[in-house]
């Protein structure tokens, strides 16, 4: 049983300014997996920070949990329009994650936001919930290999060339693309790597963030050198070179590495840091240690 005193614990290290990211990204996924009302509070009191990335990991880490508890501070940090919009746009879909009806009215408000990637991000929220609402009786599907929560259901095709055909259609709802990306993702393979791959060369730069997402879940090879190449694209949008540097982290070959290490001192500060986060991402998924979300551990290591 985790004690008050070392969720306390972890939350400092993750409110602490002074600390390496590294290290408060890896409290952040350990207050995550810890879970309950003071887990919240000590994510919530982050949202103060000047890192725009780790804000963004805050709001994803909260809308992966569930709890309707962190309703009211992703809202806050919606309506916020000092917030970057990458930090906007993830409250968005961390409400939408978190499946509770009552935020429809919220997230439709904010579906004509004029940060479009904070309106699509809305709309696609607003299509989730609906979703869950239309299907509500049905069976429980049992969950894919991923443990995510995402901002849409996979769709029930299962033919790779379909799916890439909705995927790179920009002319479907972006929801349905959506569909099409968390199907490739959950068939997996090469071919299925190369199809979502091509979609980072598609119009909406919140479309193109989510596939770097998901090519980082997938972990497979045959995408390092498109992600590698939209990494090193100065004039693409740090939201989405920053989801590609966290991929490269986390397929974690060789040819990552020297991606990761090529722009660890970019000019963007949030590619930046993306870059130092996945270099501590490859270097556990290289190495012995048993998880990432190593903050209890760290707690009781001898000093």
């Amino acid at each position: 049983m985790v004690t008050e005193q070392e969720v306390e614990a972890i939350g400092r290290t993750l409110v602490d300014a002074r600390q390496p990211l590294q290290a408060r990204f890896r409290a952040l996924f350990t207050l995550r997996g810890l879970g309950g009302p003071g887990a919240i509070a000590w994510i919530s009191r982050a949202f103060g920070d000047d890192s725009a990335l780790l804000k963004h990991e805050l709001a994803y880490c909260l809308g992966q949990m569930q709890d309707s508890r962190a309703i009211p501070v992703l809202v806050d940090v919606l309506r916020d329009a000092r917030q970057e919009p990458m930090v906007r746009h993830e409250a968005g879909e961390a409400l939408g994650a978190i499946g509770n009806p009552e935020v429809l009215d919220i997230l439709k408000q904010y579906c004509t936001d004029p940060v479009i990637e904070v309106a699509e991000t809305c709309q696609l929220a607003v299509r989730r919930l609906e979703w869950l609402q239309e299907h509500s009786r049905e069976p429980v599907v049992a969950a894919g290999p991923y443990l995510s929560v995402d901002p849409a259901p996979p769709a029930e095709e299962r033919d790779v060339g379909r799916l890439r055909e909705v995927l790179l259609d920009e002319a479907q709802p972006l929801f349905d693309r959506y569909r099409a990306m968390f199907a490739l993702r959950d068939a997996g393979g090469e071919e299925a790597a190369l199809a979502l791959a091509e979609g980072l060369r598609c119009g909406s730069a919140l479309f193109r963030h989510e596939i770097g997402y998901v090519l980082g879940q997938l972990q497979h090879e045959a995408a390092v050198p498109q992600l590698a190449a939209t990494l090193a694209q100065r004039a693409e949008s740090p939201m989405v070179r920053h989801e590609c540097a966290e991929a490269l982290g986390a397929i974690a070959r060789p040819a990552c590495l020297a991606a990761l290490r090529a722009h660890a001192a970019d000019p963007e500060r949030v590619v930046r840091e993306s870059c130092e986060v996945a270099l501590d991402m490859y270097e556990y998924e290289t190495g012995p240690a048993f998880q990432y979300a190593d903050g209890l551990e760290q707690l009781h290591a001898p000093s």
